[in-house]
């Protein structure tokens, strides 16, 4: 079996839903996916974790997504998750002062309508393509924007349950 499977199926309940937690930080999502426990491979983690993803209500994906900073801001501190992010968001290294300052202007606008960070899967875009992504989706209608959120946490999600196992 998966090394890092085994580990995650060998934890206690709350040490597994802190370590899920560090991948999306709902706890409704970490129980019911600690619930699930044991996994006999990663494509059953993936199943429990999508079930449990679209189970969440609202609140529950607003409490994950108070976890992740905003595109282009760089996440502090030495924690797993702000490691990941800073990873996530590499695609921001080579933006110049313009962009950034773009994409700052267009998450202050994104937060005024929706309420809430504007969060995309970051690994392997660069600025000018998640600027490109912000800006289309402000267009969009609030029910549909969630709908959008909760599909990004949920490739986030998957991207950090690969580390977390490791070799992700």
């Amino acid at each position: 079996m998966d090394p890092g499977l085994r580990r995650l199926n060998g934890l206690p309940r709350e040490e597994a839903e802190a370590e899920l937690r560090t991948c999306c930080a709902s706890r409704r999502w970490a129980a019911q996916v600690a619930a699930k426990r044991p996994f006999a491979d990663r494509a059953a983690l993936w199943a429990a974790s999508a079930a449990a993803m679209d189970g969440l209500d609202w609140g529950d994906v607003e409490e994950a997504l108070r976890a992740h900073p905003r595109i282009g801001e760089r996440a502090g501190g030495a924690s797993r998750e702000a490691a990941w992010s800073r990873g996530e968001q590499a695609g921001m290294a080579d933006a110049g002062d313009d962009l950034k300052a773009a994409l700052a202007e267009g998450n202050r606008e994104y937060e005024r309508r929706f309420g809430h960070v504007f969060l995309i899967r970051a690994t392997g875009r660069g600025a000018a393509e998640m600027l490109a992504a912000l800006r289309t989706r402000l267009a969009n209608a609030p029910e549909a924007e969630r709908a959008v959120v909760r599909d990004e946490l949920a490739k986030i999600t998957e991207l950090r349950l690969a580390k977390l196992l490791g070799g992700g």
